[in-house]
């Protein structure tokens, strides 16, 4: 075992190091029937150095041999990796998520739910064959100009940050082709928040199915109107005549707050098959909440939100307003995993490897969040306010220390405005713009 991992496990709760411990990591090879002998570099071996590797922010492999006094070469440890299945991985994540929502189970709710927030961002990685037909790369990169792309959804709890579920695809394909089974694994009652791009019939008839509650922006093509005038029940989704909302009136607490009935679309979404979408209701009674955003630096004045939570006594459109507005948490989230972390280029070269890369990122982000909800609740703040580089120096840090109220807690920058620009400037490089292949045979003539 390397020494370096030691203090990091003795850190962690207890429900997170069991999840890591030797005996359950080699119990999550034999069940997802992996067979291996014994060398130094075995699964828990390979486990331990893959974390130590991203806990130094996704440091080079030539590195990680240098973690401990070792016989092996860095080609050695990557062909541990790729040894090891994938599926191990996703169960390793798995049974660490499960504790993460057991730990969540017991953080603040909102009105007594749990509440979670889906969001797509992405991640780009190096230039192979196999990663470019698997993922794509941006339509405005010429061919052997720029980098392949992988869009990926995440599900995070929105009181401790934990990220729960994680899928990556294709950069151009839909995020509801990955997002609907995000949320398999959550209980009845939890709310799922997110951006207009998953407000459709399909997903929140989905959510309601599951017995769960959907909070999102609504689409900017439906429209919306507080009379109770409404063309023929069964219009196409977003087909409204002389842009009426297609959707039957029910009454509602003024204009700002109104229970109105969708109609199913005709047609199915192409993320879900014939007999999903064959099983989802006629229609579906949502509520359409409008309130306009006063802080200055803010993009929008005015947001629509559509949701299931029905009942405006018990869920009044403020509380309502409030929790949405939450919903940015996530991009603070995806930084400290992109940024802080630096997951938002990949190292691997296959498909495989990527995929690999991407759930020990989640394990690790995960492990480090466990942390910073710990130090919350000895501190008496919230969780958002623990820093995250500060709790992954501690984790890698010298060991004997356990104390998480030494972790730096951040002021409240609540409403706080900056301009979006960057100081530093680029090098004075020319841009890529033909293959470097071509680019080779001009040295001579152009001099670059």
């Amino acid at each position: 075992m390397p020494p370096r991992i030691l203090p990091i496990l003795e850190r962690l709760r207890q429900d997170q190091s069991e999840h890591l411990a030797p005996e359950a990591i080699e119990a999550a090879c034999r069940h997802e029937g992996y067979t291996w002998r014994r060398r130094l570099l075995d699964p828990v071996m390979t486990i331990y150095l893959f974390l130590l590797q991203i806990l130094h922010g996704n440091t080079a492999c030539s590195h990680v041999v240098h973690f401990g006094r070792w016989t092996f070469t860095d080609s050695a440890y990557c062909q541990a990796r790729k040894r090891l299945p994938l599926r191990v991985y996703h169960r390793l994540l798995k049974q660490t998520a499960a504790a993460a929502r057991r730990a969540t189970a017991l953080a603040y709710r909102w009105l007594g739910h749990r509440v979670w927030v889906a969001d797509g961002s992405s991640f780009s990685m190096p230039d192979t064959p196999e990663l470019q037909a698997a993922f794509g790369q941006p339509g405005n990169q010429k061919a052997g100009c720029g980098f392949p792309v992988a869009k990926w959804l995440a599900l995070f709890d929105v009181a401790t940050g934990m990220l729960l579920r994680s899928a990556a695809a294709p950069l151009r394909s839909h995020e509801m082709s990955r997002c609907a089974p995000l949320s398999d694994d959550l209980e009845p009652g939890d709310i799922v928040m997110g951006d207009r791009g998953l407000s459709s019939y399909a997903h929140l008839a989905l959510l309601v199915g599951r017995g769960l509650h959907g909070l999102f922006r609504l689409h900017q093509r439906r429209a919306v109107d507080a009379a109770p005038v409404r063309p023929r029940a069964g219009a196409r989704e977003f087909d409204s005549p002389a842009g009426l909302p297609g959707s039957r009136w029910t009454p509602a607490r003024g204009e700002s707050d109104q229970i109105v009935t969708w109609s199913k679309p005709k047609s199915k979404p192409v993320w879900m098959s014939a007999e999903a979408y064959a099983a989802l209701p006629a229609e579906l009674t949502v509520r359409v909440v409008r309130y306009r955003v006063e802080s200055p630096g803010f993009r929008v004045g005015e947001v629509t939100v559509v949701t299931t939570l029905l009942d405006a006594a018990a869920y009044p459109a403020d509380e309502v307003a409030m929790l949405y507005f939450r919903r940015w948490l996530v991009e603070v989230n995806f930084k400290h995993i992109k940024i802080t972390m630096k997951m938002d280029v990949l190292r691997c070269e296959t498909v495989d490897g990527v995929l690999k890369e991407l759930a020990i990122f989640a394990l690790v982000y995960n492990l480090v969040r466990s942390v910073t909800a710990e130090s919350a609740r000895a501190q008496g703040v919230a969780p958002e306010r623990i820093s995250v580089i500060d709790t992954i120096r501690w984790l890698i840090g010298t060991e004997g220390e356990r104390d998480v109220t030494v972790l730096v807690v951040n002021p409240v920058r609540s409403g706080r405005v900056e301009p979006r620009v960057v100081k530093r400037r680029p090098k004075q490089y020319y841009r890529m713009t033909v293959p470097r292949a071509e680019l080779r045979k001009r040295l001579p003539m152009k001099g670059f």
